[in-house]
């Protein structure tokens, strides 16, 4: 053979080994690889689903340590005591960091403030819309004598404003006015705890639309419904009615009821009252919305009780600042029932109208002829 073709074949015999040597390395590699992925994923079901975090934090103890799953947020309250005057104030200050309760991310919050356990008087705070930090700086004065003061607790709910729905709770606090120092005013800020319920006296609640047309002066108030209502009678129901009543400068005028619903915690009425109101009287009329236990033989009994008006607060000053501001259109919104007690002792309604003075001349005349 040439000497040529010697060379070439040598050349090709030692191309040819290069590449079997180089085919068997990518072939090593690849199953050292695979066995790295396969010892990962035997490790991976060896942990049963749980990550590394949880092995560290086997204790029950060390896992809720920090844990920010049920974080309300935090309140800033004052408290103030007038032993002359017997008030106690009640300042709501902020608050920061809430419960996003919406689904947006975000909350409608609001506060609500009564003395426990007599819970006579309920003040609630404006409600701010679509914020997690807000600023309410609102005070509310109760009426507590010093031996009173000493065995209750002032109670601030926040809530989560829904017109159409139930107010969702996002915390509260409970104060034990025995343990607080009054020499000087109290101003501080405390976490928002989970709601207690052994205390909550659930009356229901009740929706209702109001629209007010000033050119026509036409108070309309529409009944819809009301839900989860108090068993009144042996049987665990109730047969409800509402009466729906107007004061006018604190005093009894008006007055209608709806019919009633036997045997129902969950009435549907869809019924309308319209009533003569002039815009000059609108400021100063108040609106009360009672639900009532029908009993043919004994005398009716109260289930709940709510007011609105121009110096109402809350959610039925929200209500009815509603109305005012879109007049002629009606403006529908859920409330919860409160107690008879509670609002008579805030709205303190005198029995009827005085009689205008040429009125009662004339009435005189008449009796005298």
């Amino acid at each position: 053979m040439p000497r040529w073709a010697v060379y070439a074949i040598f050349g090709a015999v030692i191309v040819l080994i290069l590449i079997i040597c180089l085919c068997i390395c990518i072939i090593c590699c690849c199953r050292k690889k695979k066995k790295k992925k396969k010892v990962k994923q035997d490790n991976a079901k060896m942990l049963n689903g749980k990550t590394t975090s949880a092995l560290i934090q086997s204790d029950v103890a060390e896992v809720d340590y920090g844990s920010t799953k049920d974080a309300r947020g935090n309140m800033q309250y004052s408290l103030e005591y007038n032993a002359a005057l017997s008030e106690l104030i009640v300042g709501i200050k902020q608050a920061k960091n809430l419960k996003a309760v919406d689904l947006g991310g975000t909350s409608d919050p609001y506060v609500k403030v009564y003395i426990s356990p007599d819970k006579t008087k309920t003040c609630e705070t404006k409600v701010f819309r679509a914020t997690l930090n807000p600023v309410f700086n609102e005070h509310f004065t109760f009426q507590l004598s010093k031996s009173s003061l000493l065995k209750s607790t002032v109670v601030m709910k926040v809530f989560d404003f829904n017109r159409f729905s139930k107010h969702e709770i996002i915390g509260e606090l409970r104060l034990e006015l025995c343990n607080v120092d009054w020499n000087h005013v109290i101003e501080e800020w405390q976490e928002l705890a989970e709601p207690s319920k052994f205390e909550e006296d659930n009356l229901g609640e009740i929706c209702f639309s109001l629209r007010f047309v000033p050119t026509a002066s036409k108070l309309t108030v529409v009944i819809l419904e009301a839900k989860n209502l108090k068993s009144m009678d042996v049987g665990g129901s109730s047969d409800p009615y509402v009466k729906v009543q107007l004061a006018l400068d604190k005093r009894k005028w008006k007055k209608r009821k709806t019919s009633i619903k036997k045997k129902s915690l969950n009435p549907y009425y869809n019924e309308s009252f319209t009533f003569d109101v002039t815009f000059q009287q609108i400021q100063r009329v108040h609106l009360i919305i009672s639900v009532w236990d029908h009993d043919a033989v004994s005398r009716n009994d109260a289930m709940g009780k709510i007011f609105l008006g121009c110096d109402a607060t809350g959610n039925q000053l929200r209500h009815w600042a509603d109305m005012l501001s879109n007049p002629r259109r009606p403006v529908a919104q859920w409330h919860t029932l409160l107690s008879a007690q509670q609002v008579n002792s805030t709205l303190t309604l005198k029995k009827k109208l005085p009689i205008p003075s040429r009125l009662v001349g004339t009435s005189q005349l008449k009796h005298s002829k």
